[in-house]
C-alpha cells in the first residue's frame, strides 16, 4: 500500500468502534438506507455479490436479507472483523480494491458504497472488478460526485484533521469528487457496456438540523429534476456477455 492508502486504513481502524453510530442508526441510518436503494435497484437480485469497501457489513448484510450471497472486501482490519460478527455466514476479507485476491468470473455482481473516492488507480480497481464478474455481470457503484456543496469539503476534512476530530471520513485523503464525464470514461474504458449514471442522495446527513429534514422532503425532487445539487453520484455497467 502507498501512504495514503495507509493513512485511510488507519483511521478507519481508529473509528470501527463509531462507525454503526454514524451509519446505522438515527438520520445516518436513512441516509445509508436511501444510498442502498439506489444501488440495489441496480443490481441483479439473489445472485452473488462483491462489496468493495465493505465496512462494517451494512451493505452485504442488505444484500443477504433480500437473498443473495455476498463477499466483502475492505481495507480496513478493525472493519472486516466487525463485518465477520454482523453477517456470520458470509466471508469478509482485508485488502485493497485495486489488487483483488479473487478468481476471474468469480462473481454475478460487484457494488461500492462510499469508497471509490479514496482510490488513487480507479481504472485499476475498475479492470480487475471487470475480472472477477462473470459475463453479463453488473458492477455499481455509489461515490462523491463533484458540484457546488461538495468542492468545499476537502478544506473542511483538512481542518477536522488538524483539530483531531474522531469522526467517520473526517481527514485528508485527497478523495476524488466524480463528474458524470469521469465515470462514464472510467466504465467505458474497463470494458464496461450498458453504463447508467445518475446523481442521489441530496439530503447528507452531515447537514444540521433543520436542514436535514428540509432536503428528505425535497430529495425525491431534487434527484429528478436538479441531479446536480445532489451529493452522491451511481454508475452502473454490464460485463459483455459472450454469447451475444
Amino acid at each position: 500500500m502507498n501512504g495514503c492508502q495507509d493513512k485511510i486504513q488507519q483511521h478507519y481502524d481508529e473509528i470501527a468502534d463509531i462507525y454503526d453510530h454514524r451509519y446505522d442508526m438515527k438520520r445516518g441510518k436513512s441516509y445509508y438506507g436511501h444510498i442502498s436503494r439506489h444501488v440495489m435497484d441496480s443490481l441483479p437480485k439473489r445472485r452473488k455479490l462483491l462489496d468493495l469497501g465493505c465496512g462494517t457489513g451494512l451493505f452485504v448484510q442488505r444484500y443477504i436479507a433480500a437473498g443473495g450471497q455476498a463477499v466483502g472486501l475492505d481495507i480496513s482490519r478493525g472493519m472486516v472483523q466487525r463485518a465477520c460478527r454482523r453477517c456470520a455466514t458470509s466471508s469478509f476479507t482485508v485488502g485493497t480494491a485495486e489488487v483483488l485476491p479473487f478468481r476471474d468470473a468469480s462473481f454475478d455482481a460487484l457494488s461500492s458504497l462510499l469508497a471509490f473516492s479514496y482510490l488513487k488507480n480507479p481504472d485499476e480497481m475498475l479492470a480487475e472488478a471487470y475480472r472477477v464478474l462473470k459475463p453479463g455481470g453488473t458492477a455499481v457503484i455509489c461515490t462523491l460526485g463533484k458540484n457546488v456543496f461538495t468542492s468545499g469539503l476537502p478544506a473542511v476534512y483538512q481542518i477536522g484533521e488538524a483539530m483531531k476530530i474522531r469522526h467517520v471520513g473526517m481527514g485528508a485523503f485527497s478523495e476524488h469528487y466524480y463528474s458524470r464525464e469521469e465515470l462514464y470514461s472510467l466504465f467505458s474504458e474497463a470494458g464496461f457496456s450498458g453504463i447508467h449514471i445518475k446523481k442521489c442522495s441530496f439530503a447528507h446527513l452531515n447537514l444540521i438540523d433543520p436542514l436535514y429534514d428540509i432536503a428528505r422532503k425535497i430529495e425525491p425532487f431534487v434527484e429528478q429534476n436538479i441531479p446536480y445539487l445532489a451529493y452522491n453520484i451511481l454508475a452502473s455497467g454490464k460485463k459483455p456477455d459472450k454469447k451475444n
